[in-house]
């Protein structure tokens, strides 16, 4: 068995496709039509991890709530500080400055997609 995707509803999905390929470099490798919604996945690139985006045709005017119970996504990246670079670059900015874990050597910050979910960047 392998897990094959997560997947979250997204209000505007132009918003959440430029936020996801171009600042976490995935790529839109299938869309598929449905009688009500459109699903777009996205996987990084040598295609192990995907994300399936999906958009509604009836989407709330104030979008979704993740509820209590989702926690975030995490991505790892070799530089934090490069990825910053890139983030502010984009005009996105962080909900948690990149800060050492105590005790182990990984830098890590949080930051929030269009929709509100929370990604976690990992270095370490």
């Amino acid at each position: 068995m392998k897990f094959l995707h997560a997947m979250i509803r997204v209000k505007d999905i132009k918003k959440s496709l430029d936020f996801y390929t171009k600042l976490f470099d995935l790529n839109l490798v299938n869309e598929m039509k449905l009688e009500d919604c459109t699903l777009y996945f996205l996987a990084d690139k040598d295609g192990q991890t995907q994300i399936e985006l999906t958009a509604n045709d009836e989407t709330p005017d104030e979008g979704y709530n993740a509820g209590n119970g989702f926690g975030h996504f995490a991505f790892g990246v070799d530089s934090i500080d490069n990825f910053t670079e890139k983030m502010h670059a984009l005009g996105y900015a962080y909900l948690y400055e990149p800060y050492k874990l105590d005790g182990y050597d990984l830098k890590i910050a949080f930051l929030k997609d269009p929709d509100g979910y929370e990604i976690e960047v990992i270095q370490g």
